[in-house]
């Protein structure tokens, strides 16, 4: 997406809290019609998946799935980003 175009943002779009870390999800429309996800931590690090999905919902699976089966540490970045 070019850096003037807005998101289309899913209405899916919320925030997932475990074990008293929280993630925020971003789910949204590509050019094509596809669904995109991305997650945040509360260090505003990123997780993209690298696929697509076929709807918004799909997408949303998708990270109740990965939270349920590998738990919300595996999306919680490092504090500083990485920057040390």
């Amino acid at each position: 997406m070019t850096e003037n175009t807005e998101k289309k943002l899913s209405p899916l779009c919320r925030t997932i809290e475990q074990d008293g870390k929280i993630i925020r999800v971003e789910i949204y429309q590509d050019v094509d019609g596809n669904w995109l996800l991305e997650v945040y931590d509360e260090f505003n690090n990123s997780t993209a998946w690298e696929d697509a999905f076929e709807s918004d919902q799909d997408a949303l699976f998708e990270i109740e799935a990965t939270v349920r089966e590998e738990g919300i540490d595996c999306l919680i970045g490092p504090v500083d980003g990485g920057l040390t």
